[in-house]
């Protein structure tokens, strides 16, 4: 994949909350059909990669360029940039009583693909999008009742995060970030999110995992592995790189005394 044009490449960003700077001089890029995990201990900026690139508006860019399928990212709208392909997954994804996930998944849907590229409407409508809809149901194994709750409200942690991933193969994104889908889930939910992931994992596409536990690795399996501290990537490795992290810890790489979090 070397010769490959990196589908999302990062050059010295740096970001600010609440001026704080929190990333610093990121480097970092990724391929189309890759999959990359980021690590580190908490408050490292993982999370506010993340936030910054998907352009949430209390993250301040300072510095840096993002290229994005060829696009500047920097200069793209928040909506521009989901239509574009980029999504994200949420550690805690909200509730929004009254909006079934169905509705929401349309709506989502003909935003991301309901222009043929002409400027003609190319938007499905309820029924079409229904017999979409049940075909990526049955490819994650998810009960077709599932689609007709309100988003999240009432849902479990684990039918959260599949609720994220079902959202994820509905838009089919160049980019998904993962920001700690394995947070909070047991073994069973665990393996069902890591399962629909590798399912809608393709060649043309590049998923990025933030996450602070191995075991989430034994399900889905990295090309790269990167140790993010104090705002920057301080180690990149293969998959061997978790098992070492859970076996030491941080502190070995970071030279701070912080334990693994697995």
């Amino acid at each position: 994949m070397a010769d490959k044009k990196p589908l999302l490449e990062i050059r010295n960003f740096s970001v600010k909350i609440d001026n704080n700077e929190i990333i610093k001089n990121l480097n970092f890029s990724v391929n189309a059909g890759e999959i990359h995990a980021i690590m580190g201990p908490n408050g490292s900026g993982k999370s506010t990669l993340c936030y910054a690139l998907t352009g949430h508006p209390e993250y301040e860019i300072t510095g840096g360029e993002v290229t994005y399928d060829g696009k500047n990212l920097l200069e793209m709208e928040v909506d521009e940039r989901a239509k574009a392909g980029l999504f994200l997954a949420f550690q805690y994804p909200v509730e929004v009583p009254g909006v079934t996930l169905q509705n929401f998944l349309r709506t989502a849907y003909n935003a991301r693909h309901g222009n043929n590229g002409d400027g003609q409407s190319s938007k499905v409508n309820v029924l079409k999008f229904w017999g979409y809809l049940k075909e990526k149901l049955k490819m994650l194994d998810i009960p077709e009742t599932f689609a007709n709750r309100y988003l999240n409200e009432g849902f479990s942690g684990g039918e959260k995060k599949r609720a994220e991933i079902l959202q994820m193969a509905v838009l089919e994104p160049k980019v998904a970030l993962l920001d700690e889908t394995d947070s909070g889930l047991d073994i069973d939910a665990l393996k069902a999110v890591a399962d629909g992931v590798n399912k809608l994992m393709n060649e043309n596409m590049a998923v990025v995992m933030i996450t602070h536990y191995q075991r989430l690795l034994n399900y889905i399996k990295p090309h790269f592995v990167h140790i993010m501290s104090n705002g920057n990537i301080i180690k990149t490795g293969g998959p061997e790189l978790a098992l070492e992290l859970e076996e030491k810890g941080y502190g070995w790489i970071t030279g701070d005394k912080v334990e693994a979090e697995a």
